[in-house]
């Protein structure tokens, strides 16, 4: 091996060193390397040091909105070094125009991906400042305000990235808007249940957590009002999902917002019950419930006990009132004790409830058939 042969191995050494990889030196590829990896070490001292402070910043102060912002914006703020780094790395690079435009776009890329990620975290944090707002918006409305901004963004950035590297996004949305009609047409039950939901939140019908009767559908409590169905949780704890269009079209009762629970009985004692029997148990009653505090009062809500009616086998006694509680096991309880004081009170008055009977009355019997004597047998002669 001579020296010619050494400095034609050191040339193509050079030359490859030179060229690296599609043309790019491998200095510069190690330079940008190097540059990369700095920002991945600044990145982890900017997340301990910076944001460590940060975070114990908003911690001292009242509001835990901002501990909430600064947890969604975490992750996006950590990503910043790495977006730096690879646009500081890639400038370094002695490349053609066209690798350069595709790194430029690159870098474009990341960029708006970042704020568009920060963005969609930050909603969920902002949107509860909607949820105090229940004068204006229910929890729902917020929920489905927050759900459509988180969309917009997710869209937006997506179009935003597309443009970024020369695709059209005016074309898609046209072509996208012509299969929409046509989905459209043929789910048809799908946009009325988004529509129907949205005049469900808007009327303010129910919320999470209220216990609800839809007639001839379901009774249960809500927990989940979605874009096209609401989830009501029966009390058997079996969940049912109705379409919106259900909850839109039949009636539904809102028994969370009762303000009181009803009573309603009625009584049946016997026909033998003489009229002062009848008053007092009539008065024996109603005293109970008047000076009763878990009832409420006859200013507050009707308040009835009369007598009703002359039914088929009993005098009918209307019992009528309302408990100031609405919670269902009280209820029981309260309606229980009345049920007690209205045995007691029967009894007292020396007189029962009545039971269905019937009496039949005959006023003459039918005459009885005539017994005719058998005749004797004939006897024989001798």
């Amino acid at each position: 091996m001579d020296i010619a042969s050494f400095r034609e191995f050191w040339d193509l050494v050079v030359t490859v060193w030179r060229e690296g990889v599609y043309g790019v030196d491998i200095s510069h590829i190690l330079l940008a390397l190097l540059i990369f990896l700095v920002f991945i070490a600044i990145r982890n001292l900017f997340t301990r040091f910076v944001l460590g402070a940060l975070k114990r910043g908003v911690a001292k102060t009242q509001t835990d909105v901002d501990d909430r912002i600064v947890s969604a914006l975490y992750e996006p703020i950590r990503f910043i070094p790495v977006v730096m780094g690879v646009f500081f790395a890639t400038s370094v690079l002695d490349i053609e125009d066209t690798t350069r435009e595709f790194f430029y776009r690159l870098n474009r890329s990341l960029v708006a991906f970042t704020i568009f990620w920060a963005f969609y975290r930050m909603t969920t944090p902002l949107g509860s400042l909607l949820y105090r707002a229940n004068r204006v918006l229910t929890r729902a409305m917020a929920e489905w305000i927050v759900k459509a901004a988180k969309i917009a963004f997710v869209v937006l950035g997506a179009a935003t990235i597309l443009e970024l590297w020369g695709i059209a996004v005016g074309p898609i949305i046209a072509g996208l808007g012509l299969f929409g009609v046509a989905v459209a047409l043929g789910a048809q039950d799908l946009f009325k249940n988004l529509i129907a939901g949205l005049f469900v939140i808007g009327e303010r019908r129910f919320q999470d957590g209220d216990w609800i009767l839809v007639d001839g559908v379901v009774e249960g409590t809500v927990t989940d009002i979605g874009f096209r169905t609401t989830t009501v949780r029966r009390f058997d704890r079996a969940p049912v999902y109705v379409p919106n269009a259900r909850l839109a079209d039949n009636a539904v009762t809102n028994f969370t917002r009762m303000s009181h629970r009803r009573i309603r009985w009625m009584l049946g004692v016997e026909y033998r019950t003489t009229l002062e029997q009848l008053k007092q148990i009539r008065e024996g009653i109603e005293r109970y419930i008047l000076e009763n505090d878990e009832f409420a009062k006859p200013t507050e809500v009707p308040t009835f006990v009369r007598i009703d009616s002359f039914n088929d086998s009993s005098i009918d006694i209307l019992v009528y009132c309302f408990t100031r509680t609405r919670v269902w096991g009280e209820w029981l309880e309260i309606k229980e004790r009345l049920a007690y004081r209205i045995k007691e009170i029967v009894e007292e008055a020396g007189t029962s409830f009545a039971f269905p009977s019937r009496s039949l009355y005959l006023e003459t019997l039918p005459d009885a058939p005539e017994v005719f004597p058998l005749s004797p047998p004939p006897r024989k002669s001798a």
